[in-house]
């Protein structure tokens, strides 16, 4: 499909480690889009709170954190010579530090306070304000963008995301644990769906995408003539 200067906000939600990001950014890529990785974000809070001791012994402290939710600045920018989007947190590319086990073991934590999602959905909507956007993330049909132009929910089945997340440590030089990862999908799935503040759940228009069985070249064929079909209404 050509880059279009029509104007849309693509919103995708779903399960953890169903790909959203992948599919996010090659629908980005396609259009000519802005790719904005809202999962990356929460991660990123979380990155700073590890590194800045506002988590001791598992437990978040609420009363620095607050303080300092103020002086947490998040972007993305497109690496030309990698042609990968980057997340920049402070000033600092953070993307690989965002996509341990390590921090993905407080990002549910962090992610369902009030206060942190509220300032995340500010900085999403001023980013969408243009449109020309693709955002993932967990709420982005329901909250943030509740009248985007395309919605889709992505899911998978917990196992196959567990091995796609184990995979891509592995490639990446990361030892860990099968078992470990598996659970930590599961114990995510369960919070994202059940806290009280913008809990996972798929917006009432949105498209159903499992993933389960078949490859991003698949899915991009099945999103693309979406949105041909969206931009010729």
């Amino acid at each position: 499909m050509r880059k279009t200067n029509s104007k849309l906000i693509i919103a995708i939600d779903g399960y953890s480690s169903c790909g959203k990001s992948t599919f996010a950014k090659q629908i980005a890529k396609t259009l000519g889009y802005i790719y904005i990785d809202s999962g990356a974000m929460y991660r990123a809070v979380t990155l700073y709170c590890l590194d800045n001791n506002l988590i001791n012994d598992g437990e978040i402290l609420m009363n620095k954190l607050l303080e300092e939710l103020d002086r947490i600045e998040i972007g993305f920018r497109f690496n030309h010579e990698s042609q990968l989007f980057e997340t920049i947190l402070n000033g600092e590319n953070v993307e690989e530090k965002i996509r341990t086990v390590y921090v993905s073991n407080f990002v549910s934590p962090v992610s369902k306070i009030k206060e942190v999602r509220k300032k995340m959905v500010k900085i999403q909507r001023n980013m969408g304000k243009d449109k020309s956007i693709v955002m993932d993330g967990r709420d982005i049909g329901t909250v943030v963008f509740p009248d985007a132009d395309l919605k889709i929910f992505m899911t998978a089945s917990a196992n196959i995301r567990a091995q796609r997340r184990y995979d891509e440590s592995i490639e990446k030089g990361q030892r860990v644990s099968f078992t470990e990862i598996e659970k930590n999908i599961l114990t995510r799935d369960r919070i994202d769906e059940g806290r009280k503040i913008s809990p996972l759940k798929r917006a009432h228009d949105a498209l159903l995408l499992d993933n389960s069985h078949i490859t991003v070249k698949e899915q991009m064929v099945w999103v693309m003539k979406i949105i041909e079909d969206t931009l010729e209404k």
